[in-house]
């Protein structure tokens, strides 16, 4: 017997399945799916904030750019204990190409 997620692999097929491979065809999925967004919630939880000194080399710019990004509103910092932070994840954006 050949596993579902290989027939999908495999291209355009047309197949007759049984309900208990259906069932467990979907069980998987739903586990995968589930196992996927629990991490994603667990990489949110783990959110860093680092300092203007870091985020300027990490994406290899002044502070002084820094400071103009956070005034256009491009990549803006905040205040935690009166220092300067920065969220990683949208430092990240930003090394990916987007905001």
């Amino acid at each position: 017997m050949i596993p579902i997620k290989d027939l999908l692999e495999s291209g355009n097929v047309t197949v007759a399945v049984s309900l208990t491979d259906l069932k467990e065809f979907a069980k998987t999925l739903l586990e995968s799916t589930k196992q996927e967004l629990q991490q994603q919630i667990t990489d949110a939880n783990a959110e860093t904030y680092p300092s203007p000194d870091e985020v300027a080399k990490i994406l290899d710019v002044d502070r002084s750019t820094l400071w103009r990004w956070h005034k256009k509103g491009y990549l803006c910092h905040n205040e935690v204990g009166g220092k300067r932070k920065y969220r990683m994840s949208d430092v990240n954006a930003i090394l990916k190409g987007g905001k």
